[in-house]
């Protein structure tokens, strides 16, 4: 209506069009909602619909998939390329996602501190790269066929500051190629034999391989029993959590069933991946399993402890054993407070301490996390994304906690920070005896870094095995879905492309049955009508369906 001056009626008209093609199922009934009655898929298909409205030659693309989840990131891939040919435009993909980029592009620009470092084509790009910082996010980049007994090979240091610029190449502090030449003189940008580009005094010609340094993290002073043992850490014994709410300003109430009836037990020392669609309930159940949230039925014992009847002094004790570690590191750290008040806060809600000793925990915790002891007077606004993230893990950490849920604590960080962050948390899983709950989208590095793996669906579990297992031969049809539908560096997939149907239902109006019936390729009338429970398909193994993948 703004840039066309089109009349009212013949704008809905239009817009409606708009949503039937970018797939938004009953569009009459979307056109009267609110963008939070929307899933996070849909709530992005109606952006591209805004953005298609007035027919542009040129999409830019900023980022477009980095918050959703796998299944709807490939859904979401899929339309654009569909748009795309339909309608010839161009599109201006931006994203730090190496594998969306490969999916996506036909040619590749790769930016580092405000200049283009190297351009071609994504054929050449991702298999012959010559830039040294191309070549480190790709070794950065974690691979469901890397293997899961070593550190990822992360790019040392951390990305400059606009207002401090190197001298010269601004990679050079980074690189370990870099010579006398790179720090005096910038290099231009000059093109190269097969039609790319390239900004580099020491350009590498030979293939690259992934570097995944296999050094053993031994613990140096272990806190918790041995991971073998039989006794859980956490266990939680069939959860269900009900959220009640509105439908819009006024509208009528509604529940949303976001546990369902979930039990696990992570056992001291293990790392426990926690993977599914957005809004499937991962956050949920970690922030009960923390005490955060009750539930409405249901228990979660600690060291064999029920937390729901602890008195409000123990219950004090137990929450310095039980940290979490947040999604945001812009948003869960108060930009009025420097790094000392953000890593003191849990220890000084838990009993006094004399402030030398204080002083010192927190020098000891910034060590841990690879923070100079002078950050300790700094505010956040003065750190990078990743920095903030450790000192987001060093709040978590600075109680010494036995459990921690790290809830999407990579998903917003660009490949090379993300990967210092996983070996961060590795190394601290060594140094500390740290038992985890990692709750995240990206299922390389979740594989990577989980010893077993809980696939969640509507509020379910609906498979649980070691990691390696679950990825090689997923039981489930959604968890088959799940790892088909990732995105892979060089378009080969680790198993063939099973994008489920349509979108995931309401937990408002949960299906009957199987949740997961109505985009299965699988069902019969039996998911339609009858709930299929968590039971074991081997030893090590469990799976709530009636038709398993053998």
């Amino acid at each position: 209506r703004r840039h066309e001056r089109v009349a009212p009626t013949a704008a809905r008209a239009r817009a409606l069009r708009l949503l039937e093609r970018v797939h938004i199922p009953d569009p009459e009934l979307r056109m009267r909602q609110i963008p939070e009655e929307l899933s996070g898929g849909m709530r992005q298909r109606a952006m591209i619909a805004m953005a298609l409205a007035c027919g542009p030659d040129l999409l830019v693309a900023d980022e477009p998939t980095t918050a959703l989840d796998v299944t709807t990131q490939a859904q979401i891939l899929a339309l654009l390329k569909e748009l795309q040919r339909q309608d010839g435009m161009a599109v201006l993909l931006i994203t730090h996602d190496l594998a969306v980029a490969s999916a996506m592009a036909d040619r590749v620009v790769v930016m580092y501190a405000g200049r283009i470092v190297e351009q071609g084509s994504a054929g050449a790009i991702f298999s012959r790269p010559r830039h040294p910082y191309t070549r480190g996010l790709l070794r950065a980049s974690a691979r469901v066929s890397h293997s899961r007994s070593g550190r990822l090979d992360a790019i040392p240091g951390a990305m400059p500051r606009l207002h401090e610029m190197p001298s010269g190449c601004r990679f050079h502090p980074r690189c370990e190629s870099a010579t006398a030449q790179c720090k005096e003189a910038a290099p231009r940008l000059e093109e190269s034999g097969d039609g790319g580009a390239l900004a580099c005094w020491n350009a590498q010609e030979e293939p690259i391989e992934p570097r995944v340094s296999l050094a053993v993290i031994r613990a140096e002073d272990p806190i918790v029993p041995n991971p073998d043992e039989a006794t859980p850490l956490i266990e939680a014994v069939s959860l269900r959590k009900v959220f009640e709410s509105r439908r819009g300003v006024g509208g009528s109430r509604v529940r949303v069933h976001a546990l369902d009836g979930v039990s696990l037990a992570v056992r001291s020392g293990e790392t426990w991946g926690l993977v599914g669609e957005s809004g499937c309930g991962k956050s949920t159940l970690g922030r009960v399993l923390l005490g955060l949230e009750s539930p409405n039925e249901g228990s979660v014992h600690y060291r064999g402890q029920r937390i729901d009847t602890v008195r409000s002094r123990e219950r004090r004790r137990l929450a310095g054993e039980m940290q979490m570690i947040f999604q945001d590191p812009y948003g869960s750290i108060d930009p009025r407070w420097t790094v000392h008040d953000v890593v003191t806060e849990p220890l000084v809600a838990q009993a006094p301490w004399d402030a030398a000793k204080l002083r010192h925990r927190v020098e000891e915790v910034l060590d841990w996390v690879g923070l100079p002891a002078t950050a300790r007077t700094s505010y956040a606004h003065e750190f990078s994304g990743g920095q903030r993230q450790r000192i987001g893990i060093a709040r978590a950490i600075a109680s010494r906690p036995r459990f921690i849920v790290a809830d999407e604590a990579v998903s917003a960080l660009d490949l090379s920070v993300r990967a210092q962050i996983v070996n961060l948390l590795a190394d601290l899983r060594g140094k500390l005896g740290l038992t985890s709950l990692f709750i995240a989208h990206g299922l390389d590095v979740v594989r990577h870094i989980s010893d077993r793996i809980g696939v969640m669906y509507l509020g379910r579990l609906v498979e649980t095995g070691p990691a390696d297992e679950v990825f090689a031969r997923p039981a489930h049809p959604y968890s088959h879905a799940l790892l088909g539908s990732a995105p892979t560096l060089g378009g080969k997939r680790h198993l063939p492309l099973a994008v489920p149907i349509g979108e995931v239902p309401s937990a408002a109006t949960p299906p009957s049955g199987c949740h997961f019936h109505p985009r299965c390729p699988a069902a019969s009338d039996r998911c339609r009508t009858e709930a299929p429970v968590l039971q074991s398909i081997d030893s090590r193994r469990a799976v709530a369906c009636h038709h398993p993948r053998a």
